[in-house]
């Protein structure tokens, strides 16, 4: 039994009262879901920002009516501390996923990507504090590596930050680490890698690449690519992200505490590879698409050329495992991909 396996059997055992924020986003439903099924107690903040209702009305269609009767929801904003302190009360656990995301929405209005990210962390950290939380576990970002050029990437080495978002998550984790050392707190940052899954949201002109090509290719509109298409990146299905929440939550290692981990797969896939993995997939659906290609653009301010994680630390001191590559992943996910976009 490796040690995400034994995690699960553990908190089966002895539930754990959790607080989610952002669980209406994709990745925040995604680990509702997945606790939920190990019967927690699950807190969910949401303000509907960039969340929906839908997803987590999909969760409740997926899992029994006593394990959705664990969960209370709280339609609310971080960026109120009082709020905050709410939600944080009798809790064990926090995976802080609510932010804004993306780097051209923090590039067009670099202040309300602040306010959340920023202002909202501190007034969930202040309240996790306050409240005795065991462990603050939370959303960091590979866009913290900047411009820095070494693959694959090591989280003690990183470059300058290339957009307001960058600067928004790296700030993150120098307030987890302040708290840690300044009020004994125990905090550990995920710097996710390109996560992709069921959920994920293919609407608008921030949604991400995958569920976004998917779409397109699903309505036989134009799929566009930034730049020459050999733009790289270390995609992560949202399976892999749920084992580094528990992991990082549970983890009773003192050196594991208090750390920054990459969460991804060590593995770079071009957007010219995406392209033609995706389109191989959505074939046998739909024979029209082996003559679809794509369109290529300008390269998009803000973004990194190549991006791929070294995860030896977090199998080192997490005993994580990814259990799904691009290529399951995108297997497991296809059947949602088709029924939902």
């Amino acid at each position: 039994m490796n040690r995400y396996e034994t995690v699960r059997t553990q908190l089966q055992a002895a539930p754990k009262v959790w607080l989610i924020t952002g669980v209406a986003g994709f990745i925040g439903s995604n680990l509702l879901e997945h606790l939920l099924r190990l019967n927690q107690t699950v807190v969910g903040l949401d303000n509907f920002s960039t969340g929906k209702r839908s997803n987590l009305n999909e969760v409740r269609s997926l899992i029994s009516e006593n394990q959705w009767q664990r969960f209370r929801f709280v339609e609310g904003d971080i960026c109120k501390l009082a709020t905050c302190r709410d939600v944080c009360i009798g809790v064990d656990y926090i995976l802080h996923e609510a932010a804004l995301g993306s780097v051209p929405r923090s590039i067009a209005d670099p202040i309300l990507s602040n306010e959340s990210n920023v202002s909202g962390f501190l007034n969930m950290l202040v309240a996790a504090r306050d409240a005795d939380v065991k462990r603050f576990v939370y959303a960091a970002s590979s866009s913290t590596y900047g411009d820095h050029p070494g693959l694959p990437k090591q989280e003690d080495t990183i470059g300058k930050p290339l957009s307001p978002y960058a600067v928004t998550k790296y700030v993150n984790e120098l307030y987890a680490d302040v708290f840690a050392r300044t009020y004994g707190m125990e905090t550990i940052g995920l710097r996710y890698f390109n996560v992709f899954g069921p959920r994920q949201d293919p609407e608008g002109a921030y949604a991400a690449v995958i569920p976004c090509w998917i779409r397109a290719l699903l309505k036989g509109e134009t799929v566009n690519i930034n730049g020459s298409g050999e733009t790289s990146r270390d995609f992560c299905f949202v399976e892999n992200v749920i084992q580094m929440n528990l992991l990082a939550a549970t983890t009773t290692e003192a050196a594991a505490i208090n750390q920054i981990y990459n969460t991804a797969v060590n593995a770079r896939t071009s957007l010219n590879e995406l392209f033609t993995m995706l389109r191989d997939r959505l074939l046998q659906h739909y024979p029209r698409l082996k003559r679809c290609e794509p369109v290529h653009r300008d390269f998009r301010r803000g973004d990194v050329l190549h991006s791929q994680a070294d995860i030896s630390k977090a199998a080192a001191l997490l005993g994580y495992v990814p259990s799904h590559t691009i290529g399951t992943g995108l297997d497991a996910a296809l059947s949602w991909y088709v029924a939902n976009l």
